[in-house]
């Protein structure tokens, strides 16, 4: 039997989000929130992960199976309640020793909160853990009252709460501790008496706590596990207050931001010392940015591995790695699969796709190189093209040592250049080229005198 399990609840409608997607991909920082809780779930281990499906079952499986993490799922064909929604994880309950059960849409819980909160359960004996917070604003949320002990009572909804139960700031998070045979015992006892005809988990709680089991209660010091989100709006605040705090770890490990305007930052993303990210930059995805870089102004960075001391002036760059010294744009875009090596200069309106860069290599401006394989201190002249695709099949063109392609050069792929080649500008290469040669491939220049169309545009 697993020691540890975690229920995580998903199965809701979301309908004020006015969305296809289930309320728990709806995006907090490019991540969708139910990432954010199985982050703080996986980073327990526990023994087994069970999502509880409903609305968007399909997309919330297929999210799943991209995250590459092992999860498994139950189905909750009717939103009954909360507690409902356990019910149908009882495999999960039944394998397990203590179960950790979390809401799908509360993305701000942490593993911090978790692991002092099973602590507090296990060293105790207890039956349930409820773990809560204390906001500035408790409005709306159940409240805590404590025992002589300091231990749970009972939680007191926001509409049956006395008026000295709504001056209690701490509340309940809607997270929880249960030792899983104490809440298989509970669940069935759970009635649908109440004013929603649910299913309510908090009733589980009271049930273990009056069978004599211990009610606990561990209070979080982030006391923003409780944000959620119902609405667009909500999702708004729930982005800014998330942005913020990632910009803040940021610049205390010693990232400089002189000004946040529109700097956007994924909480995967990890930067080194003394880079400088600046306004307009949006960085997402699973990226690692070394130290001394300048990203920005207005750059989009995309699941990418940055070297140390790169630049990156207004540059949107995908699923790509930069070695460090490098130094593109502005303007310049690298498409996923490219691999720019150590000091490489690429310049303004360059596109690189799915192309290996050697160091030193210099590609100046107005190129495209597409599937391209480029030795090291290549230079490309203005205008340089390859020519990768037949409209039917994609070819590699690839480029040796110190090789030089004069401006306005169309490589027609596949084709080879060897190392300390030269091409004419202006010239259309379908033709391998041998090392240290010339290649220069243009039609014969036509001169025809006294053109009528110019004497006519002269005319008018």
């Amino acid at each position: 039997m697993n020691k540890t399990a975690c229920i995580v609840l998903a199965a809701g409608d979301g309908k004020r989000m006015k969305s296809h997607k289930p309320k728990v991909l709806m995006n907090v920082l490019f991540k969708p929130m139910l990432g954010w809780v199985l982050d703080s779930a996986e980073g327990i281990s526990p023994g087994e992960i069970c999502v509880v499906v409903g609305s968007g079952e399909e997309q919330v499986k297929k999210y799943l199976e991209g995250r590459g993490r092992s999860c498994t799922t139950a189905r909750q064909a009717e939103r009954k309640g909360t507690g409902h929604a356990v019910m149908q994880a009882e495999n999960t309950l039944k394998n397990s020793e203590n179960v950790l059960i979390l809401c799908g849409d509360a993305p701000f819980i942490d593993e911090e909160t978790v692991l002092n909160a099973l602590k507090v359960h296990t060293e105790g004996g207890c039956g349930v853990t409820v773990i809560t917070a204390v906001p500035d604003d408790p409005f709306g949320y159940g409240r805590i009252i404590r025992d002589e002990k300091g231990d749970l009572l009972k939680i007191v909804e926001q509409k049956d709460a006395s008026k000295e139960e709504l001056a209690v700031k701490e509340i309940n998070s809607g997270a929880y501790w249960f030792n899983s045979r104490a809440l298989l015992e509970a669940l069935p006892k759970l009635s649908q008496s109440n004013a929603a005809g649910e299913y309510y988990l908090t009733d589980a709680v009271s049930l273990i706590r009056e069978s004599g089991k211990r009610a606990a209660v561990s209070t979080a010091q982030n006391k923003y596990i409780v944000l959620g989100a119902n609405s667009r709006t909500d999702l708004s605040s729930l982005n800014e207050y998330a942005r913020e705090r990632v910009l803040a770890e940021l610049m205390e490990g010693g990232v400089e931001i002189p000004c946040r305007d529109g700097v956007i930052i994924g909480k995967d993303v990890r930067i080194g010392q003394d880079t400088v990210i600046l306004p307009n930059t949006i960085i997402r995805g699973r990226c690692r940015i070394g130290s001394s870089c300048e990203i920005g102004p207005s750059s989009l960075i995309e699941s990418c591995t940055v070297g140390d001391g790169v630049i990156l002036n207004n540059v949107q760059a995908y699923e790509s790695v930069v070695e460090s010294g490098a130094k593109i744009g502005p303007f310049a875009q690298l498409r996923p699969g490219s691999h720019i090596g150590q000091n490489v200069k690429i310049g303004d309106f360059v596109e690189i796709k799915n192309s290996n860069i050697g160091e030193k290599t210099s590609v100046a401006h107005l190129a495209y190189l597409g599937d391209a394989d480029v030795g090291r201190g290549v230079n490309f002249g203005c205008g340089c093209i390859t020519a990768n695709y037949d409209g039917v099949n994609k070819f590699r063109t690839k480029i040796g040592d110190d090789a030089f392609i004069g401006c306005n050069t169309n490589l027609i792929a596949p084709v080879e250049i060897g190392a300390n080649a030269s091409t004419g500008a202006g010239s259309t290469i379908t033709e391998n080229v041998p090392a240290d040669s010339l290649a220069l491939e243009r039609a014969d220049t036509k001169i025809i005198e006294h053109w009528e169309k110019n004497r006519l545009r002269k005319k008018k």
